[in-house]
């Protein structure tokens, strides 16, 4: 039975190069991928079996998981290791996903259709549940294989690399593989497509849980101790784990801070797909290739750009440069409303992919200035939990604001839509100044440079 002790110690052994640090890659692919089958797949998967439409609005509760996962992180710290967690988690949703490829064996037969597509249902939020934990295990795994706070933020552009690469592989390949068996089966049968694609995931998600299992690092001891774990020591550590994340300095203004950091960024990401392909005319193969190729490079190289800048210069000496040019790129929007470049030509086609790239650039250096602030808000006795608080509450105001999108640009129109978004990123940046930033590599990098 697993057992509760005191805080892990880490081991002395560390990734010291570059071909050492290749998990930071794996597992990141590992949680980008739960993530997109959950919530983009499913969405795909229903809607080309003919679900209800009712069944698939439902899908977009299967986020909660990840808005609550704070509430049993304390668990991937008291309980067994973070690696472990991880492994069996990939190996639960990767099963899982074989579920749902195997329900497409029955569904075409039977007499009750609704019935197994509530089954199918229920399977993918046992799935986003695992999923989540899964998050919680290798964020918290990041934070104990790179203890050191600069190289956190150097590896943060490699999380986002991996991360995209997750998200192309599920929502390009296995989508593209199902569109090309249904074009060999006949559009009679839907289901032989989904059969295939779920198959394929789940083979790669069990076959990376294996992968894991055997090569993954130990950078951490097991938990063991004399206390078998019991309601009242979970409850115990749980009281900690919140407690102490409560307990650091200005605790109010860092909670805040979290929540509208990127405030702005997240009123314009919420209404930029209707924006373009609605307002603008972007098709859907033009806005395949805005998303899938000038958006994910923009992203993956402006977050590795922040964190080797965040590394070189501190936190403290990047915070400001970085967020300004992050909620500044709304104005290209607010210009992009008001010019409407026509994307049936190049020269407007190019200006639409321009500012859609910078804005995506723009948008990654933000998320490792947030990404970094959230890890150093973490104590190393519940790395997983802290880290799964700050990233719970950071989702909060994009959970709550996505439903609200469109009738604010009914009421206001494009480009009062895009001056509110920036207006909206002002009280995050009038908080800078009031956060803790726990910057010691920038202040001894400072003092070496007075001193020199």
């Amino acid at each position: 039975m697993p057992r509760v002790s005191a805080p892990t110690t880490e081991t002395a052994s560390r990734p010291a190069s570059f071909w050492q640090r290749w998990w930071v890659h794996t597992t990141y692919f590992a949680e980008g991928m739960p993530y997109m089958v959950v919530r983009i797949l499913s969405s795909v998967y229903f809607t080309d079996i003919g679900a209800k439409l009712r069944y698939i609005g439902y899908l977009n509760f299967l986020g909660i998981p990840w808005n609550l996962k704070f509430l049993w992180a304390p668990l991937v710290d008291l309980v067994s290791t973070r690696r472990r967690w991880q492994v069996v988690m990939q190996a639960l949703v990767g099963g899982l996903m074989a579920v749902v490829a195997l329900s497409n064996l029955v569904l075409p037969g039977s007499a009750t259709p609704d019935r197994w597509l509530g089954i199918v249902a229920l399977v993918f939020v046992i799935m986003a549940f695992c999923a989540a934990t899964n998050d919680i295990a290798i964020d918290a795994y990041y934070m104990e294989g790179l203890p050191d706070k600069r190289e956190q933020a150097a590896w943060a552009g490699h999380r986002v690399l991996a991360y995209r690469l997750a998200m192309i592989f599920v929502r390009t390949g296995l989508v593209a593989l199902a569109a090309l068996v249904a074009g060999k089966v006949g559009t009679h049968d839907p289901y032989t497509p989904w059969l295939v694609a779920f198959g394929v995931g789940a083979a790669a998600m069990l076959g990376v849980s294996a992968f894991h299992a055997a090569w993954l690092p130990r950078f951490e001891h097991e938990r063991t101790g004399a206390a078998v774990i019991t309601p009242r020591a979970v409850w115990r550590g749980f009281a900690r784990a919140f407690g102490t994340y409560l307990q650091q300095p200005r605790v109010v203004a860092v909670l805040t801070f979290i929540v509208l950091y990127r405030v702005g960024d997240e009123i314009l990401f919420s209404m930029t797909t209707p924006f373009l392909m609605r307002e603008l005319g972007v098709s859907k193969g033009q806005y395949a290739w805005l998303a899938g190729i000038v958006g994910a490079a923009g992203t993956i190289l402006g977050t590795m750009l922040g964190g080797h800048w965040i590394k070189a210069r501190g936190l403290g000496r990047s915070i400001w440069p970085i967020t300004l040019l992050m909620n500044l790129n709304i104005w290209v929007y607010v210009w992009l409303a008001w010019a409407k470049p026509d994307p049936a030509t190049a020269r407007g086609l190019t200006a639409i992919a321009v500012i859609h790239g910078y804005e995506q650039v723009a948008a990654g250096l933000g998320s490792a200035v947030l990404l970094v602030f959230l890890l150093r808000t973490c104590k190393p006795e519940f790395k997983a939990a802290h880290y799964a608080i700050g990233s719970a509450i950071m989702s909060v105001f994009a959970t709550f604001f996505g439903g609200f999108g469109g009738r604010m640009v009914e009421a206001m129109g494009w480009v009062n839509f895009f001056v509110l978004a920036f207006v909206a990123s002002l009280p995050g940046m009038a908080l800078i100044p009031l956060v803790p930033l726990h910057d010691e590599p920038a202040a001894a990098v400072a003092k070496a440079e007075a001193h020199g």
